[in-house]
């Protein structure tokens, strides 16, 4: 167990994770604002790069439960990125749809920077959003984050929106 929130728990993924990533990575709708849906290859491929960070740098993105049934939500958590040349931590959050507009994605992502800036340390976390990714967006702006840059990540433009520690009173 990473961390828990009230409603959700978030803890590293393993092998056995894979068929619930699968059905998620392969939903048209979760993925329209990724180059394109995972096949089950793809999604083997996208664990087995989560749980390759979580060795390399301690964290990546966890499953989200939910606390009360153990059912899986989503992946919520923190992925070392380059931007500017500097590696930054992101926040990034991806609900399956069957649990869309609960607060999950919001929820999981307001522990995960709480869990940033505190045991990890991290004195400033980004999320890297779609300009026309409106949900992402409105989950941004509840952490506290607005837009401070624009890059290309993927292939695709991207807003670089960030937070900083001190400037949540923290």
């Amino acid at each position: 167990m990473i961390l828990q929130t009230a409603r959700l728990a978030l803890r590293e993924m393993t092998p056995d994770d894979l068929d619930f990533v699968a059905s998620m990575l392969a939903d048209p709708e979760v993925m329209r604002f990724y180059p394109a849906p995972c096949d089950r290859a793809g999604a083997s491929e996208w664990l087995a790069r989560q749980r390759s960070r979580y060795g390399r740098d301690g964290h990546a993105l966890w499953l989200v439960t939910e606390k009360d049934s153990g059912v899986p939500v989503g992946q919520v958590g923190l992925v070392m990125q380059v931007v500017g040349g500097a590696w930054v931590p992101e926040i990034g959050y991806l609900i399956h749809r069957p649990y869309w507009r609960r607060g999950f994605a919001s929820e999981a992502a307001l522990g995960v920077r709480a869990h940033a800036f505190g045991p990890l340390g991290y004195d400033r976390v980004i999320s890297l959003i779609r300009p026309e990714n409106e949900p992402s967006r409105g989950v941004a702006r509840k952490l506290g984050m607005a837009v401070r840059a624009r890059t290309w990540h993927g292939g695709c433009e991207h807003d670089v929106w960030g937070v900083e520690r001190g400037a949540l009173g923290a």
